[in-house]
C-alpha cells in the first residue's frame, strides 16, 4: 500500500474513533467497539486536544536538534578525509579530533561513510601518505631510529611482560630508553617527548617501523613538534632488528 494513502487511512480511522466517544460520551465504549488499547487511545486523545486532528498525523522527526544527530559541517569533513587523505574511519576520528576539535564517534564515520557509497577503501589503497624523504647524513638529530623490544620475564611461574622503547642517534649513537607496561600510541607518544627533553640537540627526523604504536596519531604528534616522521622501508637495518623477546627470571 501506497504510504500516503495508508496514513490517510490511519488518520480517518482515528477520527472515527475519537468521533464516535465523543458522540455517545464513553471512552471505554469507543475503545471496546474498535479494539483500541487504552494507552493508544488517550494517546490520540491528548493530541488531538492539543492540536486538532492534524496532531494525529504521523509527524517526522526533526533530527536537526538531536544531539545525536551529526552535523553536516562534519559530514562534509569526513567525507574530503576520506577522499582526500584515504584513511578509514578510526583515523579520520583521530584526525579531526586533532586538528578541527571536532569529537564524533567511530561508529557515527562508518554509517557516514557507508550512506555515501564509501563504506570500504578499495584493495590496494595505501593506509596513509608517506610525508617524509629518507636522507643519509650524519649529522646529530638528523636520524633518529625509535624500535621497541618485548621483554618477558619468568617470576614465581608467571611471565610478565614489558615493553623497552628505545632510541638511538644515528649520528652521535646516543640512546635514551623507557620501560612501559603497554604498547600503545599514548606510551609511543609520552616517549618521543621524552627523547626531546634528554637529547641534547634538535631532532630533524624520527624514524620508525611500521608498527601499530607508529600509527596516525604518533605520526601526527611528531610532524606537529616540526619534525619529520618517516617509515622504514621493510629490509632497511633497524636499531634492534627484528623485535627481540627476552626470557629472564627474576632472583629474590
Amino acid at each position: 500500500m501506497d504510504k500516503t494513502i495508508k496514513e490517510t487511512a490511519q488518520l480517518h480511522f482515528k477520527k472515527m474513533v475519537l468521533s464516535y466517544a465523543e458522540m455517545c460520551g464513553s471512552d471505554k465504549k469507543a475503545i471496546d467497539l474498535f479494539h483500541v488499547s487504552k494507552s493508544t487511545y488517550y494517546h490520540w486523545k491528548r493530541k488531538y486536544k492539543k492540536g486538532g486532528y492534524k496532531e494525529l498525523l504521523r509527524q517526522t522527526p526533526d533530527r536537526s536538534k538531536d544531539p545525536r544527530c551529526v552535523p553536516q559541517e562534519t559530514i562534509d569533513l569526513v567525507l574530503k578525509l576520506r577522499k582526500e587523505q584515504k584513511i578509514g574511519s578510526k583515523r579520520i576520528v583521530w584526525y579531526l579530533e586533532r586538528y578541527h576539535g571536532v569529537t564524533v564517534s567511530e561508529s557515527s564515520v562508518t554509517r557516514i561513510l557507508t550512506k555515501h557509497g564509501m563504506s570500504r577503501l578499495k584493495p590496494g589503497t595505501p593506509k596513509r601518505r608517506l610525508h617524509s624523504k629518507r636522507y643519509n647524513k650524519k649529522s646529530p638529530g638528523h636520524h633518529v631510529q625509535i624500535d621497541v623490544k618485548i621483554n618477558i620475564f619468568i617470576r614465581e611461574g608467571r611471565k610478565i611482560k614489558r615493553f623497552q622503547y628505545t632510541a638511538i642517534d644515528d649520528a652521535t649513537r646516543i640512546r635514551a630508553l623507557k620501560i612501559y607496561d603497554r604498547h600503545t600510541q599514548a606510551n609511543a607518544i609520552d616517549f618521543v617527548d621524552y627523547v626531546i627533553k634528554l637529547f641534547p640537540f634538535r631532532i630533524n627526523n624520527i624514524r620508525t617501523d611500521n608498527g601499530h604504536e607508529f600509527q596516525a596519531k604518533f605520526h601526527w604528534h611528531v610532524e606537529d613538534l616540526g619534525m619529520k616522521h618517516s617509515y622504514i622501508k621493510p629490509g632497511t637495518p633497524q636499531l634492534n632488528g627484528k623485535v627481540e623477546r627476552s626470557h629472564r627470571t627474576d632472583r629474590k
